[in-house]
């Protein structure tokens, strides 16, 4: 059962996290509203849609952003101001050991943890979609696709090649689509000089198009001036990957982490830093809470200031910790689970370590 004490620092702990959490969040919109405003006027963007379709979906984003790291800049400046107060002395004194009083500080922070986690996965997926929907139809953005020359497995047997791909006409240029039995070769293969996408049947109008097909050692040719074909393949395959991912929830990343395997795309690595990153991340703020409670709990001749300091570079130095280690997985061939939780595995070491010699 939770005791006082607990009570005590459970609403110092999630009170200081959501009261600085408000203040960076509120200093983001403003930026942001400074960066928009012309692009709001120009376009006429209403108020409505301004504040609950674009800002509202944009709070969470900000919110599962910053979380990690105003949740240690909480943990130590609240359990500083505990330490210069002899607070800590004072529990300490009255019998409570110092794993004991962890106690509140895990459970605040499993709390904060599964807040991200939810966040992450299952709110701002699709609240980007709003968000994103806003930008396109009120703010300058340009959509960018996967790039020239590419290449797509449809599945097992099936290949597709676009030279260019136009996400604003939903059109692409020189297609092939070859059928390849891996017994016998290749089966088929259709040249199209334009594929252009119908929303409304949801399927691909290919014109000017060449079929080849290969059997028994003939080939066949057919010429066909306009057809309407359904292939595994839509516009928002070619769209760039970091749009994709932002507008997916858990289930959703992993089966289509599944149908890009399948399709033998080279941006797979992506996804799957981005489906670690939204487990390790969570994960993060439990250890980050650890070694800051272990860090501040000490009463300095620096006070809080000085602990500031320390958690600031601890905190900055985990998250560069953590962009070197999937840059490596990116542009590398570093294991991307590996490279997600190797911070916060050195960083579980030293939380351990410090709340090891902290009592000492």
């Amino acid at each position: 059962m939770l005791k006082k004490i607990d009570l005590y620092i459970i609403r110092k702990f999630l009170g200081t996290f959501f009261l600085s959490i408000a203040l960076i969040i509120l200093i983001v919109i403003a930026f942001d509203i400074s960066e928009k405003i012309d692009d709001f006027i120009e376009r006429q963007a209403p108020l409505s849609a301004i504040i609950f379709e674009y800002y509202l979906n944009f709070i969470p984003y900000f919110v599962n952003l910053f979380s990690p790291l105003f949740t240690f800049i909480a943990v130590v400046y609240f359990t500083s101001r505990m330490a210069a107060n002899t607070e800590i002395v004072a529990i300490l004194t009255c019998g409570i050991s110092y794993w004991r009083m962890l106690r509140p500080f895990i459970l605040s922070a499993i709390v904060l943890a599964l807040l991200n986690f939810w966040l992450s996965n299952f709110l701002i997926p699709p609240a980007n979609k709003k968000r994103l929907a806003f930008e396109e139809q009120y703010v300058k953005t340009i959509q960018k696709t996967r790039g020239r020359n590419i290449h797509i497995q449809l599945e097992p047997g099936k290949f597709a090649f676009v030279e260019t791909f136009s996400l604003e006409e939903q059109t692409g240029y020189r297609f092939t689509l070859e059928t390849i039995d891996f017994h016998t070769g290749l089966h088929s293969k259709l040249h199209a000089d334009v594929i252009q996408w119908d929303s409304l049947s949801e399927s691909w109008n290919l014109q000017r198009c060449l079929i080849r097909t290969f059997e028994d050692g003939h080939e066949t040719l057919q010429r066909i001036a306009s057809v309407d074909t359904t292939i595994n393949l839509t516009p928002d395959d070619f769209r760039i990957d970091n749009y994709m991912m932002e507008l997916m929830n858990f289930v959703q990343l992993r089966d289509f982490i599944k149908r890009e395997k399948i399709k033998g795309s080279e941006s797979i690595v992506f996804y799957e830093v981005e489906q670690y990153k939204r487990t390790a991340f969570p994960f993060a703020t439990l250890i980050l809470t650890l070694i800051g409670a272990a860090l501040s709990s000490r009463k300095v001749k620096g006070g809080t200031g000085l602990h500031l300091g320390i958690g600031l570079s601890l905190s900055f130095g985990f998250i560069l910790f953590m962009q070197i280690s999937t840059t490596f997985a990116v542009k590398g061939s570093f294991p991307p689970l590996l490279a997600v939780w190797i911070p916060n595995i050195v960083f579980l070491t030293i939380a351990l370590y410090a709340i090891y010699k902290t009592p000492k």
